[in-house]
């Protein structure tokens, strides 16, 4: 009897996909954080340029409905990626949208990856533009409900705004926004996002330049249970704005602002 077309499809597309699953473990990043002690910056700079040819390959190849485990293992290569202080010390962050293009594209609601993009991109590979263009075309695979706190993404997106670009308009529309989605649910969690974001964008239509509205926003940067560099970063850029982080014995942060300007 001949074997059905569904049949003989299945096992190549788990053929194809675990082959796609090996591509992602490409060596080059694992020989790159092995190799950082010694290596040199032209050869780190290839690894590099590797590491590009290979995410861009990704973009390409379809996934044959396995869209949410890509999206997945290739966010665990970013954060190997990411969280290797030594090279990215020698290199730079320029390939942290290069992976968000793939993991949004694959999984727009993978709502983490969003924090880490605006961390990564904004913050380290200094491209707030290219972050922000990601998150606008991720929200429009978004709603109020999907995923649950989908919110959140409007409110980094108004930290990019407002802090990398300083287009206080638009972040005053994106935290407007959180607000209006976060009021759809009555948890404690969702009613504190909605009150703060409405509370900021009102603030921001009034005083679009202030420096109390900038450290409002560090703050929000510094309590989105971010790494030990990113909250440095953001002490040191509210007390630049005339700020005071006070940080008490259980490891949480008070903060003294300066006079409303």
């Amino acid at each position: 009897m001949l074997l059905s077309r569904k049949t003989i499809a299945t096992p190549l597309i788990i053929c194809v996909c675990i082959l796609g699953v090996g591509l992602i473990q490409f060596p080059q990043l694992k020989k790159l954080i092995n190799s950082k002690k010694s290596a040199s910056l032209e050869t780190l700079n290839k690894e590099i340029e590797s590491e590009s040819i290979r995410l861009n390959f990704l973009k390409k190849t379809p996934t044959f409905g396995y869209n949410n485990l890509i999206a997945d293992l290739v966010y665990l290569n970013f954060l190997q990626y990411f969280g290797d202080d030594e090279v990215r010390d020698k290199t730079g962050y320029s390939l942290s949208p290069e992976y968000f293009e793939v993991i949004l594209e694959r999984d727009p609601r993978f709502l983490a990856a969003y924090r880490s993009l605006s961390i990564s991109t904004s913050l380290y590979a200094a491209m707030p533009e290219r972050a922000i263009a990601l998150s606008e075309k991720g929200l429009k695979s978004l709603s109020p409900s999907v995923p649950e706190k989908s919110y959140y993404v409007w409110r980094y997106k108004g930290v990019d705004e407002l802090l990398f670009l300083g287009n206080a308009k638009a972040a005053e529309q994106s935290f407007a926004t959180a607000a209006n989605w976060a009021s759809n649910f009555s948890d404690s969690e969702s009613q504190t996002i909605a009150h703060t974001s409405q509370k900021t964008a009102e603030f921001l239509s009034r005083n679009p330049n202030s420096k109390y509205a900038q450290i409002a926003t560090w703050v929000i940067v510094l309590n989105n249970h971010v790494d030990q560099r990113t909250q440095k970063r953001a002490i040191r850029e509210i007390e630049a704005l005339g700020g005071k982080v006070i940080t008490t014995p259980e490891g949480n942060h008070k903060i003294v602002f300066p006079p409303k300007d």
